[in-house]
């Protein structure tokens, strides 16, 4: 039997991993990392990619337009060659806006969600609002959670008009499995954006909170002209009026981190998705209800 490599021992560590993440100034570490990764210097961001490798196995830079990144941030936030990604055309199904591991997901009981076994949540707790809950009660939800090697834009699930958008300031706690089964209420602690959305089909409201993390902590919306992140004061409530077909890019990520999804009742898991798998963006992640 082969023997694991350091590299592979380490990566399996996730009490290590907790420690590390969880067990330092979050808040600086992750402003020091949002200052690093801007850096400009092709030299410097190609040694940082070289071992940004080694600890994230899953990094593919073939998948998009061959380049000399100027910056970390530049390839942390990298676009996709044409074709790389297919959006499921079906009206039926709704997909998933990111590349994601599908982590915790069921029926939401009343405004009761969990964010691993036996560490539950309410809504109200995350949103800040109990009318902004009231649409999901009795619901459905999915966690989706981007790794720091995954590509880290996001993408209209489905054809929709966006209202508006809540930004709601916070921790930089990790949300990785290890820190979800140890962090009560992690999600609700940490920065935030609720993005309220409403689908063309069916005309059933939908709720998409990219939950940003240590490293990260900055959250840009394409049809807002507001960089989120930690240093970032208000207001608190963003308007917004725009349409996005099923597909079009929303927004991304400056790292790797989770996106929370809430549909009303009647929404179920698509066929073939279970938790623990590797899905893409445009791909069937929810089954809409019968209009």
């Amino acid at each position: 039997m082969k023997t694991p490599s350091l590299r592979h021992r380490l990566l399996q560590q996730e009490r290590l991993n907790f420690l590390l993440t969880n067990r330092i100034p979050r808040i600086t570490t992750t402003l020091l990392m949002g200052w690093f990764s801007a850096l400009r210097s092709p030299t410097l961001t190609r040694w940082s990619i070289r071992i940004w490798k080694w600890f994230s196995p899953d990094l593919n830079l073939a998948e998009s337009p061959p380049k000399t990144y100027q910056s970390l941030q530049e390839c942390f936030t990298r676009e996709l060659l044409p074709g790389m990604r297919v959006v499921n055309p079906d009206p039926d199904l709704f997909c998933s806006p990111s590349d994601a591991i599908v982590g915790a997901h069921g029926p939401v009981h009343g405004t009761e969600v969990f964010q691993a076994k036996g560490f539950p949540y309410l809504l109200e707790e995350l949103c800040g609002s109990a009318d902004v809950v009231e649409p999901f009660r009795d619901g459905y939800y999915v966690t989706l959670r981007l790794t720091a090697g995954m590509y880290h834009r996001f993408h209209a699930p489905h054809d929709c008009s966006v209202s508006g958008v809540t930004y709601i300031s916070g921790d930089a706690w990790n949300v990785n499995p290890i820190a979800l089964k140890h962090v009560k209420k992690l999600f609700c602690r940490n920065e935030r954006a609720l993005i309220h959305t409403q689908l063309d089909r069916g005309g059933w409201p939908i709720l998409l909170v990219p939950v940003a993390a240590i490293l990260v902590a900055s959250i840009r919306l394409k049809f807002a002209d507001v960089h989120l992140h930690l240093r970032y004061q208000g207001p608190n409530d963003i308007p917004v009026q725009t349409h996005l077909q099923k597909g079009q890019e929303m927004g991304w990520f400056e790292h790797g981190s989770t996106i929370l999804v809430f549909a009303p009742k009647g929404f179920s898991l698509a066929s073939g998705v279970t938790p623990g798998m590797r899905i893409k963006q445009g791909q069937a992640l929810l089954q809409l209800p019968p209009t």
